[in-house]
Order: structure tokens, then sequence, then C-alpha cells
């Protein structure tokens, strides 16, 4: 990389470092010596006159305004000193990452149920904002994410592009498929698709609905098999509280109004699933739940990740030593000449 970019400037400073910074302390006694230096300075030397009116006439010559030049160069001398004294380097680290990766299918569930307000603000706002703090916190791993309703659709193939995700994710609204059936079967069987060609050390399916399958074109069981036979792990997670809640209507010129609906969550065709696929089933009854739920995924499924670090570093002590000489020649040549004290 060119001295000119203006990436290698970038990479210099986040490089830089001191190897002694105990002795910057030091510094800070630059200032005490520089209000004693002006407190002498103020106080000087006394001469008696018995009339002193022409003297105030005179005026300082430039010589004696210029004279403060030289504590002002031995303070700016010792600090010179002191950063030279904390070894100032700069260098690069290089480093190799030898790393395992998990391909991870995310099966969200966008069905009209996931409108419930047991979750705030609904199922599907709260899932989203779980599911994209989980993806925020993988390294290295590939992860792809479909979206499930009355059919399956794919939201986002297998990346390492995080942010990408992210922003898909952020997008997803109800409507995008016909909303009006749960096809889990459907769902479950997509990301075994995208899954089924991967090379990854570990493959995995989080699929996370709040309802019951009742689209059979590919039933749950199938699929979980399927994933079985291409040893993929999927964990289930089934979202909705306990009894009864509170999904919006649409009820044309009346607009919306709040009805009761039973959770009704097909927890023994999840545990199913999850069971024939070596995961587990997870119920998450509010938000603090889906989170820890997440989280327990997350500690489950880790990327085995090695790092062999290299670091080379350049001592830049003459960066500032060397200005520091010359000032202490430049200093002793202007106190011994132009700026002369006799007694």
């Amino acid at each position: 990389m060119s001295a000119l970019s203006p990436q290698y400037w970038l990479n210099w400073i986040r490089e830089f470092r001191f190897a002694s910074p105990e002795y910057l302390l030091l510094l800070l006694v630059i200032p005490f010596l520089a209000f004693v230096t002006l407190r002498w300075r103020r106080k000087g030397a006394s001469f008696r006159y018995s009339d002193i009116r022409n003297m105030k006439k005179v005026k300082p010559t430039l010589r004696m305004r210029l004279r403060v030049l030289v504590p002002i160069l031995r303070l700016v001398l010792l600090s010179l000193l002191i950063i030279a004294m904390a070894r100032p380097q700069s260098g690069w680290t290089e480093r190799n990452v030898k790393t395992e990766g998990i391909d991870i299918m995310l099966a969200l569930d966008t069905s009209y149920s996931m409108k419930a307000m047991d979750f705030h603000p609904n199922r599907l706002e709260a899932a989203k904002e779980v599911i994209g703090e989980f993806i925020e916190g993988r390294e290295a791993d590939r992860i792809g994410c479909i979206l499930f309703a009355s059919s399956a659709f794919t939201l986002c193939p297998l990346t390492l592009d995080y942010g990408v995700i992210r922003g898909f994710l952020q997008n997803v609204d109800f409507g995008i498929i016909d909303g009006n059936s749960t096809a889990i079967g459907m769902g479950l069987a997509t990301c075994v698709n995208k899954l089924r060609d991967s090379d990854a050390r570990s493959k995995v399916v989080i699929l996370l609905t709040d309802g019951v399958n009742n689209v059979w074109d590919i039933a749950p069981k199938s699929a979980a098999e399927a994933a079985s036979a291409l040893d993929i792990r999927v964990y289930t997670i089934g979202v909705g509280s306990q009894g009864r809640a509170l999904l919006p209507r649409n009820m044309g010129v009346f607009g919306s109004v709040m009805s009761p609906q039973m959770v009704q969550i097909d927890e023994k065709a999840l545990t199913e699933i999850a069971n024939l696929t070596g995961g587990k089933y997870f119920r998450a009854t509010d938000e603090k739940k889906l989170r820890e739920i997440y989280s327990e995924i997350d500690r489950l499924e880790r990327t085995k990740i090695e790092f062999v670090e290299h670091q080379n570093y350049d001592e830049l002590m003459s960066l500032a030593l060397g200005p520091a000489l010359l000032l202490l020649v430049l200093e002793i040549l202007l106190a011994g000449t132009y700026f002369l004290k006799l007694p």
C-alpha cells in the first residue's frame, strides 16, 4: 500500500502504541514546571530607583519579548524526551483464521396469527428484533432466511453479509405471503433444500411459528425426516402466551377491532420435529423468554474459531528523540548568543 494512500495512514494510526506507556505519566509534571517558570520570570531580579517615571516609558525590545522562547523550548524538549522514553511504536498484525463454519437457515412464520399482541408490538415484530440480535452476534457462519405462511418464500439465501440479511428482515411484513394458513412442513422443507448441498461442519434450522400446520402439501414429519437424513439439526420455537391473545381484525369500513383468540400451537409436532433431527423444542411466552431461547441456541451452535497472530512493530523513538536533540542544540545556541543574559 502506498504511503500516499489515506488507508495507509489510517492503518498506521490504528496500530500505533506505546511499549512503555507508564512513562507518559511524567508529562503531568510539565504544567507544574511551566507554572514555576512563569512565576520565576515574573519575579525576576529587582533594582531600587529613586524615580521610575522615565523607566515606565521604555518599551521592551523584541529580544526581551522573545526571551520566553528559551523556557518554552526547554519544556518542549523535556516533553519529547518523555515521549521517547515511552517507546512509541507502529506496525501491523497478521492474523490467520481457522474456522469450521455453521450454516444456519432461519424459518419465520408470517401468518396473520403473528399479529397477536401478546408480544410487543406483536409477535412478528418481536421475533424480527430478537432474530436480528441473534444474527448480529454470529461470526463466520453463513445465515439464510425463509418466510412461510400459506406457502414458503426465500427471503435471503445463505450469506456471510449479516447487514444484508438484517436489512431484508427489517422490511418483512404481513402480506408478502398469503397469511391465511400455516405451512410449517413446507417452510421446513424449503430450509432443508437450501442446506442440502452445504458442506459445512454443522447445518441448522431454527423454525419459529405460533400455529398449527394446516397446509399438507408437505407434512412436517416428512420434512423433519428429510432433515435428519441430511444431518440437519432443527430447533423449533413455539411463540405465544398461555390462554388467549388479542388479535386485530379488519372490519372493512368499521376499521380494526381487537378480537381475543385461543393460542393454538402444535407443540407435539414441533417437539417431534426437534427430536427426529437431534434438535430441541422451546416455548416462548414473552419477549424475555424468546431472547433467552435464541441465546441458548447461540451457545449450543457455536463456531470454533482459532486465531494465530503475528505482531510486527517498528520503533518510532527517533521521531521524538531527533527533534528533542535539535531543540537542545537550538536552546544552547540561543541562550548563549541572542538571548545571552549577563549578571
